[in-house]
């Protein structure tokens, strides 16, 4: 017998490719088990399994930035509590990010995709459900987005939770309307400005240093989880002068493209089902 549960929660990361850089992503997550009925003529509560697997997920991935510990090219270092990540940038330049350990996932893989991680998943979380499990089995799937999206990545040093950390991401849908119609055409630029970006606060923004003859930028912050560096290439962030709410992007991106005798209005997603609808006229 098999009990499945889908969509049991969302995941919102960011990870490292050798290709693509720092890449914002969102998961929805399904599980299976696999098992014998029990004296209640079932193989596990559904209460149980949907709490135990997703406060797991919760702690151990969402929100952190997930690395494939055998990438090539990949340093890591340990002092004390923070714990430091470099690596090659695919523009030629670093990425370099020095976080508390909490701020990171690895999975001993070279790369990070749907697959390598939901096996990582599946035998980590074997052992948090109670009962007579014979098999557990975690699905990673991607939104159906039939416009544009893009993949960002961001940290909010304002917040409580866990947003503080500072290269987390999501994979996100972008709607813009001009006087009430819909602009795929803007909607396609921006997702394509924003693809694979870093969306930086000025106020983070520690200095800007050269690598490798390359402009890199260097984020640093401190927030109730700890100290935060992050640096990269200048080509690969987009600064606001403002954090990095969900509602600061939607009235950020509906500001710049503002006209003259037009209203316009953004609706921008963080991940899924969820964001902020800017609208101004000028």
């Amino acid at each position: 017998m098999k009990l499945f549960v889908d969509n049991l929660t969302n995941v919102d990361v960011s990870y490292l490719d050798a290709n693509r850089g720092l890449v914002g992503e969102s998961w929805l997550t399904g599980i299976m088990l696999d098992g014998k009925l029990d004296q209640q003529s079932m193989i596990c509560d559904f209460g149980i399994v949907k709490r135990n697997a997703k406060q797991w997920l919760d702690e151990n991935i969402d929100h952190r930035l997930v690395i494939p510990s055998q990438m090539p090219g990949l340093h890591i270092e340990e002092h004390d509590t923070q714990i430091t990540v470099r690596c090659p940038h695919p523009t030629g330049g670093e990425f370099v990010c020095t976080a508390p350990q909490q701020a990171f996932c690895f999975i001993d893989c070279d790369e990070i995709n749907n697959q390598n991680v939901a096996e990582w998943l599946s035998k980590e979380l074997s052992s948090t459900i109670p009962g007579d499990i014979a098999n557990l089995t975690i699905s990673l799937q991607n939104e159906m987005i039939g416009g544009a999206y893009y993949h960002y990545s961001h940290g909010l040093k304002k917040h409580d939770g866990n947003c503080q950390r500072i290269a987390h991401g999501h994979r996100s849908k972008i709607e813009i309307f001009v006087d009430g119609a819909r602009q795929p055409e803007l909607e396609k630029e921006w997702a394509q400005k924003w693809q694979d970006i870093y969306v930086g606060t000025l106020e983070d923004l520690h200095n800007t240093t050269s690598i490798h003859d390359i402009e890199h930028y260097h984020y640093r912050y401190e927030a109730p989880q700890g100290k935060f560096d992050l640096t990269l290439p200048t080509s690969v962030c987009y600064n606001m002068d403002s954090d990095t709410t969900v509602e600061q992007i939607a009235r950020h991106i509906a500001k710049t493209l503002l006209e003259s005798g037009h209203t316009v209005t953004v609706k921008a997603f963080e991940g899924v089902g969820k964001g902020a609808i800017a609208a101004y006229e000028q």
